[in-house]
């Protein structure tokens, strides 16, 4: 690992004077008149090459690389009245079993139609919920490879051959409507303070809410409403920002020991400007579900799931410095499992332009449980890795 490190803190600090040596350059999206209306497609490509420490076992993938691609599409009309309608989608074109999306990684990832005018913005299809829209969980230097809901991973299970981190991911923002078909509506800004409120149907994520009652398993969610509060505002030098959601359900066909969704976080984050080159910023979230292992289909009537989150940040110029603290704890009387799990990170990132950006960090995780054991054959499991991210987006 010290040789991977080495190597790549050696490329990572040359990234100044390469950037340097190819100039200005940038990459606008694709745009293109429609009649009316103005299409713009965009996309986000990803990777990471990186060495991880963790306990052996026959058969894991020695691979030290992961990856990912998402396309973006939006095609809108402005009206004089300032009436703006739109289409947006977002689809994830490639992933391998270490990176991927929030929302099971199907390839449409979103798909909805907004309306925005001066009382406020309507959302109609497979989108974010009110709660994850607006949440604050604390600044990081990538969020691709942060601790907290990351969509780019560094450790295998061998039982699986996926992440290890599907077993229990931090995740301190309310997400548990994900994708699934809804109507959502955003107030304007005003005074600092925005309200939105979502309600979900079903687990359909058919785009259009109602045509689809979900899949048919048992303890499935329904009706889901949401509801969320952001406040932002500046007081000098500090740019404060806080959030509060919360998402609740009906459960169809429970089984003994289930219950329906009660899910809520609250976060905040507070900017620094210390001086025209240099900002320090702190911040965390809490989160706190009835559900196992944020596992919306296994909402308990006793024990839950909590997610907690702590990072700051220092950007002089194109460097951005952070550091990460998260853990968690799943309950589950029905499993007999209590699963727990406590991170690290450091890392620090080199902003190329407003497209591209290189990360080299390291984290740490370890796992527990009180009943049954990991891959390892024990209840507790630590494992570290250090990685060098890249990051294009248009």
């Amino acid at each position: 690992m010290k040789a991977y490190l080495l190597a790549g803190l050696a490329g990572f600090l040359a990234a100044p004077a390469m950037a340097s040596g190819l100039g200005d350059w940038s990459i606008d999206p694709y745009t293109h008149n429609v009649g009316d209306m103005s299409l713009t497609v965009g996309g986000t490509a990803q990777g990471s090459a990186f060495a991880a420490s963790q306990p052996s076992a026959a058969g894991i993938d020695k691979t030290s690389a992961t990856g990912a691609l998402a396309v973006t599409t939006a095609l809108e009309r402005d009206y004089d009245s300032g009436l703006i309608l739109g289409l947006k989608g977002a689809f994830e074109v490639y992933h391998d079993r270490l990176s991927g999306d929030n929302y099971g990684d199907d390839f449409v990832q979103k798909v909805y139609g907004m309306a925005q005018t001066g009382l406020g913005r309507v959302e109609l299809g497979m989108a974010d919920g009110a709660a994850y829209a607006l949440a604050v969980t604390g600044p990081v230097v990538d969020d691709a490879t942060s601790l907290d809901n990351p969509n780019a991973t560094f450790f295998r299970d061998p039982t699986s051959g996926r992440a290890f981190t599907n077993v229990f991911t931090l995740n301190s923002a309310v997400e548990s409507s994900l994708n699934y078909a809804k109507i959502s509506y955003y107030t304007p800004r005003l005074f600092g303070l925005e309200l939105a409120a979502s309600y979900t149907p079903s687990e359909g994520k058919d785009v259009i809410p109602f045509l689809s009652r979900g899949p048919q398993v048992a303890n499935r969610q329904k009706s889901i409403w949401e509801g969320a509060v952001s406040y932002s505002d500046y007081f000098g030098p500090f740019a404060v920002g806080f959030y509060g959601g919360f998402a609740v359900a009906h459960a169809e066909a429970k089984t003994p020991g289930h219950a329906g969704l009660t899910d809520w976080g609250v976060g905040s984050e507070i900017d620094y400007n210390i001086n025209d080159d240099m900002k320090f910023a702190v911040g965390g979230a809490y989160r706190h579900s009835d559900t196992y292992a944020f596992d919306i289909n296994d909402a308990q009537e006793n024990g839950g799931t909590e997610s907690s989150h702590l990072s700051s940040t220092l950007t002089y110029g194109p460097w951005i410095v952070g550091g990460e603290y998260g853990s968690g704890t799943a309950d589950s009387p029905v499993r007999a499992s209590i699963i727990g799990v406590r991170g690290i990170s450091a890392s620090v990132g080199y902003v190329v332009n407003a497209n591209l950006q290189a990360t080299l960090g390291w984290q740490q995780l370890h796992y527990s449980r009180n009943a049954g054991a990991f891959y390892n054959g024990a209840p507790r499991i630590g494992m570290d890795a250090v990685f060098l991210h890249l990051k294009l987006h248009v």
